[in-house]
C-alpha cells in the first residue's frame, strides 16, 4: 500500500501549461481524493463481511435475555448486544459511504455530460456541487472506514489481532487512507477555509442544504420516513447556523478556522450520511409498497439499519457541533515548551 521513491538524477518534463502547474495538480487530486474515499469504504465492507461470519460462528457466554441456542453450550457472539452495536456500525458505515460515492459519481455524470453537450454552466454547477462534497468524502469517509475496520477486528477479540484471521491486515491497509492525498486536517481546511468561507461565504452549505431540506419535507407524509425527515431538517437548519457562527467567530480570530475544521468536517459528514440514509430508506418504504416478497428482508433491513444509524450514530454530530464553537484559547494557551513531556 505504501512505498518510498527516490528519483535522483532522474528527467523531469513539463506536462502542462508553463505555471499553472497547481491547477493540473489538482485535476487529478481531487479525483484521486474521491478513490481514496472509496478506500475507505471498502475496507468497512470487507471487515463487516469477515466479522459478521465470525460472530455467527463464534460462541461466548448466554445473552442477556436468555439463551438463544439451547442446545449449544454457549450463545453466539451475534446474541450479544454490543456485538450487535459494532456490526450494524460497520453495516451502517459501509452502506451509508458507499450510498454518499454513489451520489458524487451521479454529480460527476452530470459534469461530464455538461462537457460533451457543450453546457459549460452545466458543468461547472456540477462541478462546484462535486468540489464542496469533495473534502466531506474524502475525510470522513476513511476515517469512518478506519473505525469500522477497528471494530471488525474487536468483534474477532484476541483473534482479531493475529495473522491468521486476516482483520490486523484490513485496519493496517486502511489506517494509510486518512493520510493519502491530504490528511483529514487538511480536507477540513479545504472544506471550511476554501469551499465555505472564502470562495462561497457559506454558499456552498445553503445550496446542498437546501437540495437535503427540499427532499426531507417530500418525505414528511410518510409515518416510517417521518422522524428521519424531521431530523434531517433540523440538522440543514443548524447546519447553516454553524457555518454563520464560524464565520463571524473567524472574523476576529483566524485561529477559529483551523480549530473548527475538523469538527465542521465530521459534522457534514454525519449529516450528509444521514441525507443518504433517508434516500436509502424512501426507496424501501416504495419497493416494500410495490415490489415482490422476495426483496421484502433486503428492504426491511435497510429501513432498520437506517433507524440504527439516525439514533445511535447521528447524535455524535452534536458533539462536534459543540467542539467547532468551542473558543480557540484552549488550543493555544499552551506554550510549545510547556507542551512537552516533563515526566
Amino acid at each position: 500500500a505504501t512505498c518510498v521513491m527516490n528519483f535522483d538524477g532522474a528527467t523531469g518534463f513539463l506536462i502542462g501549461p508553463e505555471n499553472q502547474g497547481l491547477e493540473c495538480m489538482f485535476t487529478f487530486m481531487n479525483t484521486a481524493r474521491i478513490g481514496t474515499a472509496i478506500q475507505g469504504v471498502g475496507p468497512a465492507e470487507l471487515s463487516y463481511q469477515w466479522a459478521l461470519d465470525y460472530a455467527r460462528e463464534r460462541r461466548s457466554m448466554r445473552a442477556l435475555s436468555g439463551k438463544k441456542e439451547p442446545e449449544q453450550v454457549a450463545d453466539a457472539l451475534i446474541h450479544h448486544g454490543d456485538v450487535r452495536r459494532m456490526l450494524l456500525t460497520q453495516k451502517a458505515i459501509a452502506e451509508g459511504g458507499r450510498a454518499m460515492l454513489y451520489y458524487a459519481a451521479r454529480l460527476a455524470d452530470h459534469m461530464v455530460e455538461g462537457h460533451t453537450e457543450g453546457d459549460l454552466d452545466k458543468a461547472a454547477k456540477y462541478d462546484d456541487k462535486l468540489g464542496f462534497l469533495t473534502p466531506i468524502l474524502k475525510g470522513f469517509l476513511t476515517e469512518m472506514g478506519c473505525e469500522a475496520a477497528n471494530l471488525g477486528m474487536q468483534v474477532f477479540g484476541g483473534h482479531g489481532y493475529i495473522r491468521e484471521h486476516g482483520m490486523e491486515q484490513i485496519v493496517r491497509d486502511t489506517r494509510i487512507a486518512t493520510l493519502y492525498e491530504g490528511t483529514t486536517g487538511i480536507q477540513a481546511l479545504d472544506l471550511l477555509g476554501r469551499k465555505v468561507l472564502v470562495m462561497t461565504q457559506g454558499g456552498a452549505v445553503r445550496d446542498f442544504t437546501l437540495t437535503v431540506a427540499n427532499f426531507a419535507r417530500k418525505q414528511l407524509t410518510d409515518k416510517r420516513l417521518r422522524p428521519f425527515a424531521v431530523e434531517l431538517l433540523k440538522l440543514t437548519a443548524q447546519w447553516n447556523l454553524l457555518t454563520v457562527r464560524v464565520m463571524l467567530a473567524a472574523r476576529k480570530d483566524r485561529d477559529v478556522v483551523s480549530g473548527a475544521a475538523y469538527d465542521f468536517l465530521m459534522y457534514s459528514g454525519y449529516v450528509t450520511m444521514a441525507y443518504m440514509w433517508l434516500r436509502q430508506s424512501a426507496v424501501a418504504v416504495d419497493k416494500l409498497a410495490n415490489g415482490g416478497e422476495d426483496s421484502d428482508a433486503f428492504y426491511q433491513a435497510k429501513l432498520a439499519t437506517a433507524e440504527f444509524y439516525y439514533q445511535r450514530l447521528l447524535p455524535r454530530a452534536q458533539s462536534h457541533a459543540t467542539s467547532m464553537l468551542s473558543p480557540t484559547r484552549n488550543l493555544m494557551q499552551l506554550e510549545d515548551e510547556h507542551m512537552a513531556f516533563n515526566g
